[in-house]
């Protein structure tokens, strides 16, 4: 399933409109990121969520570079911790965090794809829905519907145990094979 273009509109459902404030916003984060990373810029983004939280990002952090937008005709000195800023030390341990990020970051969303593909799982099982109730609450049709799929699930269980023992057997003979040789 590849990538589609999505319509600029508001989107309407709350809950999906911050799920896609979530994901943008860190898509956001993440290109100025590589912007101050790549071009020495100093940038700083502050959104509002649709509930009102604050979020920021800020390179080198958010209250140098306000304090310089607000100060713009006033020139300003160079404190200590920005002569200190520039050298290849610190280049390399900002690449090393930026690559650090990355890998981060795509693993967050291996796992995501993962959850999404386990929740799909979850819905295409026949019976789930019995899952969804407390048994108390369950009428003895669904009972019924929930002891079948309970005794189908254990003979599936069986049968993946006996295939394990089986590939296991296999394994322990390819790695330590009988001899047909008779011992003198």
């Amino acid at each position: 399933m590849g990538r589609r273009k999505i319509e600029m509109k508001m989107v309407k459902d709350s809950s999906s409109r911050q799920v896609t404030f979530s994901k943008r916003r860190t898509g956001l984060f993440k290109k100025a990121n590589e912007l101050a990373t790549l071009c020495a810029a100093q940038v700083v983004i502050v959104v509002f969520s649709p509930g009102g939280k604050p979020f920021s990002f800020g390179h080198p952090t958010v209250e140098e570079v306000v304090e310089r937008f607000l100060n713009q005709g006033t020139p300003t000195k160079p404190s200590i911790p920005n002569l200190l800023r520039d050298t290849p030390q610190d280049e390399r341990d900002i690449k090393k965090l930026n690559h650090q990020l990355s890998k981060l970051l795509k693993e967050l969303e291996a796992e995501k794809q993962k959850g999404e593909m386990l929740e799909k799982e979850k819905t295409k099982v026949k019976g789930a829905e019995n899952f969804q109730k407390p048994i108390s609450d369950l009428s003895l049709v669904e009972l019924l519907d929930l002891k079948k799929f309970m005794e189908g699930l254990q003979a599936k269980l069986w049968s993946r145990a006996d295939e394990m023992e089986v590939s296991s057997s296999l394994l322990l003979l390819s790695q330590n094979p009988v001899s047909n040789k008779a011992e003198n």
